[in-house]
């Protein structure tokens, strides 16, 4: 049974540096792209970042880039979020998910349908 449980999240500051986690597994970690996205209260669920595979390409929203990096480690079966310089605006429910992709994942990692794996979730909350 495949399971992502999230982790990290909380109450934090304005301006603060927390680092989410998420850990796999159930799965061959290391043959799934991973991603994370979020869901703000009253809005949509909005892409955030996403992992390929070997770690070596990274795609992140307009919204997030130059603050949030992914990483992952494919020895420890985690996939990690770090949030730099949190805004109000970023309040919202973080999810990780895992594809096992395919040729096209690349073209478009923002596609939620295209995870076939979903974490419970948790929730960041910015204090301003």
């Amino acid at each position: 049974q495949v399971q992502l449980a999230e982790s990290g999240g909380g109450l934090a500051q304005a301006g603060g540096s927390p680092r989410l986690s998420c850990a796999a597994s159930g799965l061959a970690f290391s043959s799934f792209h991973m991603g994370w996205f979020r869901r703000a209260p009253g809005k949509e669920r909005e892409f955030i970042a996403a992992i390929s595979r070997s770690g070596e390409n990274t795609y992140y929203a307009d919204s997030v880039k130059g603050r949030f990096i992914i990483s992952r480690g494919n020895a420890k079966n985690t996939v990690y979020l770090q949030m730099n310089s949190l805004k109000a605006e970023d309040t919202a429910v973080y999810y990780c998910a895992a594809t096992g992709g395919g040729s096209g994942w690349s073209r478009r990692p923002w596609y939620a349908n295209g995870y076939d794996y979903w974490g419970q979730g948790t929730q960041v909350t910015v204090s301003s």
